[in-house]
């Protein structure tokens, strides 16, 4: 197939495009910055370079977008030409373009919003795409406007298009502060792998399945994070005592955390759930919490190969007083 990858400077963009030179398909990078696995430069807001881009297109992923680090930086309405006009811009010129393969959009669990966090006292939140988003800043309104679009354009067009939340899986130091002061990174992503972050190889892998997959599911919204180890009956311990959840999945975690003085936090408030993405799409994601503390047991790198090479891209030019992302008025 012939695969149009926007947002090739980025982060999944770039990871798309390594893993895609080493298949039988042909990739076509597509951003707004000129880089190694960038084939054309220019912006999906110009129609005319969209059109362009489309031609003899099989498939399309479209990870391009404004980012939450990004709300503080652009304005809501820059988000929303972005993320919902340039999106729009991708499906009606893949519908004429004749794309009948498959979209693959890519989005957010941020777009669940306030549905991330239940009361206090409450168990944590079993978050599976039955959840209702309630987006709290402007990245998760555009986000599932985003989405709705590549609803509609598969009931009206017949375009196949699929939907996937990922959750976390940058490099790049946490955006909230009391989190980068209370762990170590490291320390602060291997806990996320057991509720809220996936490895960008499983990232991949789940979006190229999703290419495949796309004309006989129809339409399809996702989770895609690391497959957790805990049940709907921990949800309540989770959010009180959190260790000893933990505890009774992996009892090694204790001696490899104690090693490099890390914490477990003792509360986690959601867990994301790629129950639905593993039966339908066949996704089988390689990277989890488990795995991260038996690379740790063996001195390895708990990152993917594809993790480290991608590396960090950072979200803006420049650097902030405040720490690596500028405070948010959202």
């Amino acid at each position: 197939m012939r695969i149009l990858i926007t947002g090739s400077a980025g982060h999944l963009g770039e990871a798309l495009m390594r893993t895609l030179e080493n298949s039988t398909h042909e990739a076509i990078g597509v951003d707004t910055k000129a880089g190694p696995f960038t084939e054309r430069v220019g912006s999906i807001l110009d129609r005319g370079f969209v059109k362009q881009c489309m031609k003899g297109v099989d498939a399309v992923i479209h990870a391009a977008t404004l980012h939450k680090p990004h709300v503080a930086t652009h304005s809501r309405q820059d988000f929303v030409d972005t993320n919902i006009t340039g999106t729009l811009n991708m499906l009606e010129e893949a519908v004429s373009a004749g794309v009948t393969s498959s979209f693959v959009y890519t989005s957010t669990t941020s777009a669940f919003g306030r549905a991330l966090t239940p009361p206090e006292g409450a168990p944590a939140a079993w978050i599976t795409e039955d959840v209702t988003p309630v987006p709290k800043n402007i990245y998760g309104v555009t986000k599932v406007a985003a989405e709705s679009l590549c609803e509609l354009f598969h009931h009206k067009a017949g375009l196949p298009c699929l939907v996937l939340r990922t959750s976390r899986f940058f490099p790049e130091e946490d955006d909230d502060e009391r989190a980068r002061q209370s762990f170590d990174d490291a320390n602060l992503k291997v806990n996320e792998l057991l509720h809220r972050r996936g490895d960008i190889e499983d990232m991949v892998s789940a979006h190229l399945l999703a290419v495949e997959k796309a004309p006989a599911i129809g339409f399809g919204r996702y989770i895609i994070s690391a497959t957790t180890p805990f049940t709907r009956e921990d949800l309540q311990e989770l959010r009180m005592n959190a260790p000893a959840v933990v505890k009774r999945y992996v009892p090694e975690f204790e001696a490899e955390y104690a090693k490099r003085g890390w914490r477990m936090p003792q509360s986690i408030d959601r867990v994301y759930v790629n129950e639905l993405a593993r039966a339908q799409l066949g996704w089988r994601p390689r990277h989890d919490f488990q795995s991260a503390i038996r690379s740790l047991r063996a001195l390895e790198d708990f990152r993917s190969p594809l993790a480290r090479a991608v590396g960090s891209k950072g979200y803006h030019a420049t650097t902030f007083f405040e720490g690596p992302y500028p405070t948010s008025r959202d």
